[in-house]
């Protein structure tokens, strides 16, 4: 009985911890009073001289105020209260503590377990108001830095799995700090390389949560910013400026190897991905970034890299939220959402054992297949001694009109505006039928619009106003004769009422709208970011047009995030097709590429072939329509002569209705819809078709090829 004092103590404090918690509204009706009066987190944090994580786990009910605070505080929520009484039919939220815990636990990401159910879908919207993210209590430290003119987001693996509760990733400075979404700031006590892996999976708790009941959750990311990438003994730059990736007998490499961590095939470079096996079915693999060896590429995140370590890990986190947590380029993003979304294998039921066991995914592209001859790229095997005009070419368009075809009424024009279609191959991939399984040949088949592949079949008898590219072919003029065209190019003949007559094809009888999940994310990704930038779908065309003029400036880091979803589509479709890389590779031979099933040339095909049929539906439309012809396309820019150098000086209008000529462009925010790309002097264009060069690369003063989608 020696120690019953200090238990009387012990229960004591107890009681007085009672008492103090007492004297506080419930942690729901904390935040209610904040937000009504409009002040933010980090305001209040610094009024009361504490983290503004330590303001979140008291709103919270997770912690509680200390004496020196609780009196403070108080003060602070009973002057709220009385300017802002809570509602009478509202009643106050309980405390965290006496909320239910879930019934489940979330199982593990691997193996060959029957899948949980997946995280119910967030829909894309706006910066909530309020930040309710929190650090781990232990390895918190310092206060996040105050971004003027924005409301952090909460981490959203936060709501749906208590695994991820700080969020998909962490921005590491040099100093240890680490910044994570949501203005959350943690300690990261780790000195070496292993030491940081191991932190990221056992003390970080960030990561996400898979997007398809049968896919894996999203690694940990760790970026490293250079101070951060020099604590660990990374060098300012690669040597490697080809094979971009840290000699294997580098320090850094041999302490990973010396701890049993592995590096995946491409070695360390910009993304590195270190891992160990599964370990009773539990992933163990970290991704690093490192800023100073150009991990953000500027083409595709524009100056991201250049921002503060917190404004970092909010775009960074944005995107992760909104798309998926990066996992290397944007290009390599675009693909491996395609996995996440549609993963290649599930778990299924083998009877006669009882256990679970991999299984292809039904709707998913599930084995590597080889191209038909046509589809594949001069390297390809399959493409050995393939003849002239045996190759597939579905690109996108690049056309200018004949200077000779200008007519007297366009000459006297004062602009050239171009118009650029939103999301213009993203679009194409909407309800895309494409091929799931490997390509058979047929002679003399009947053309299908429903079978996916490719055709051998002379259009060349098909004309058009030679004011208007081809369709047919990328470069816009006539073909002479037999080509191979994908699905959609000859649908297109037969939407325009004309016979085709294929000579052979090689076919998919497997098939599928494969993309359909992918340009859905895709697509609310993109649209929540402009509405986070002002532009929103229902505008007037008016405002539409002045809300884009200024955009981009209204949020940097809103178009950072902007920038990569549009370069995540493009560079996603260019990877279906991935070329050889290196000098070393010899025509003929294999490459890595090869071995997944998401290389598929023939998909992409698909998409640009849809893509510039959708350009040329809405341009033959308005010629038929209003006499209204384009003097030059490149991939989703058009160029139409104006009177004036708005878009509403020259887009028809339906004489009935007042309307937009339905069938053609309109401007508007949504992917397909058009927005003005540039205006320029109507001589300009024409001295730039006269030159052979197009006014649709230059419209809007700069290379518009390199920011297209």
């Amino acid at each position: 009985m020696t120690d019953q004092p200090d238990l009387f103590a012990a229960v004591d404090a107890l009681l007085a911890h009672a008492d103090d918690l007492g004297t506080l509204p419930p942690p729901a009706e904390r935040k209610r009073l904040r937000t009504a009066a409009g002040l933010a987190v980090e305001d209040v944090a610094k009024a009361l001289r504490v983290r503004p994580a330590t303001l979140q786990a008291w709103e919270d009910g997770t912690d509680h105020p200390k004496a020196a605070k609780l009196e403070a505080y108080r003060r602070l929520l009973e002057g709220l209260a009385s300017r802002f009484p809570a509602p009478a039919d509202t009643q106050p939220a309980a405390p965290a503590s006496e909320k239910k815990p879930s019934a489940a636990a979330p199982q593990a990401s691997a193996g060959l377990t029957p899948p949980p159910p997946p995280p119910a879908p967030k829909p894309a919207a706006a910066r909530p108001t309020a930040n309710t993210s929190r650090p781990a209590p232990s390895t918190s430290r310092h206060p996040a830095r105050k971004t003027a003119g924005r409301t952090p987001a909460a981490p959203a693996a936060a709501a749906s799995d208590p695994r991820f509760i700080n969020g998909p990733l962490l921005v590491l400075d040099g100093d240890g700090t680490a910044y994570g979404v949501g203005g959350l700031v943690l300690d990261c006590p780790a000195k070496t390389l292993p030491a940081l892996v191991d932190w990221a999976l056992t003390k970080a708790r960030i990561g996400a949560p898979r997007l398809h009941r049968s896919g894996k959750d999203s690694d940990p990311l760790i970026v490293l910013t250079a101070a951060a990438a020099a604590r660990f003994g990374l060098p300012e730059r690669l040597e490697d400026r080809r094979g971009l990736r840290l000699p294997d007998d580098h320090p850094a490499v041999k302490q990973l190897t010396k701890a049993k961590w592995r590096l995946t095939r491409r070695g360390f470079g910009p993304w590195a991905r270190i891992y160990r096996p599964a370990d009773g079915g539990q992933r163990q693999c970290v991704q690093l970034a490192v800023l100073p060896w150009d991990a953000l590429d500027t083409r595709a995140w524009g100056s991201a890299a250049e921002l503060p370590p917190a404004e970092l890990a909010h775009v960074l986190g944005d995107y992760a939220t909104r798309v998926l947590t990066p996992r290397g380029s944007c290009a390599v993003n675009g693909l491996e959402l395609m996995t996440s979304l549609r993963p290649p294998t599930r778990a299924v039921l083998d009877e006669a054992s009882g256990r679970y066991v991999s299984g292809p995914m039904p709707g998913s592209l599930t084995s590597p297949v080889d191209p038909a001859p046509p589809e594949a790229p001069d390297e390809h095997p399959v493409a050995a001694g393939r003849g002239d005009g045996q190759v597939l070419d579905e690109e996108a368009y690049e056309w200018i009109r004949d200077p000779e075809l200008l007519t007297d009424a366009e000459c006297v024009k004062n602009f050239a505006v171009g118009l650029d279609v939103n999301m213009a191959f993203a679009a194409a991939a909407n309800r895309l039928n494409v091929g799931l399984g490997a390509p058979v040949h047929v002679k003399a088949p009947a053309f299908d619009k429903a079978l996916p592949g490719c055709w051998y079949v002379d259009l060349s008898h098909i004309t058009f106003d030679p004011r208007l590219p081809n369709p047919f072919t990328p470069h816009g003029v006539q073909p002479t004769g037999p080509a191979w065209y994908a699905t959609p190019t000859v649908a297109y003949a037969v939407e325009l009422g004309h016979d085709v007559a294929p000579i052979e094809a090689w076919i998919r009888p497997e098939h599928g709208p494969y993309l359909d999940p992918w340009y859905a994310r895709l697509r609310d990704a993109y649209l929540a970011t402009m509405a986070q930038l002002g532009v929103t779908s229902g505008m007037e065309p008016a405002d539409f047009l002045a809300a884009m003029a200024h955009h981009k400036q209204a949020d940097p880091g809103a178009a950072a995030v902007l920038l990569a979803i549009k370069a995540t589509v493009k560079g996603g479709i260019g990877k279906l097709r991935e070329r050889p890389q290196g000098a070393r590779h010899k025509p003929g031979d294999r490459w890595p590429a090869l071995e997944r099933p998401t290389w598929r040339p023939d998909i992409r095909a698909a998409v640009i072939a849809t893509a510039r049929i959708n350009m040329h539906r809405k341009m033959l439309r308005w010629a038929t329509a209003a006499d209204l012809f384009p003097i030059a396309v490149l991939s989703d820019c058009v160029v139409y002569p104006s009177d004036g150098p708005s878009p509403l000086d020259f887009l028809p209008v339906d004489p009935a209705t007042g309307k937009p000529l339905t069938g053609g462009f309109r401007l508007g925010v949504s992917p397909g819809m058009v927005k003005c790309e540039g205006v320029q002097p109507f001589l300009w264009a024409a001295q730039m078709l006269d030159a052979g060069h197009n006014p649709a690369r230059h419209i809007k003063g700069t290379d518009a090829a390199d920011d297209g989608e």
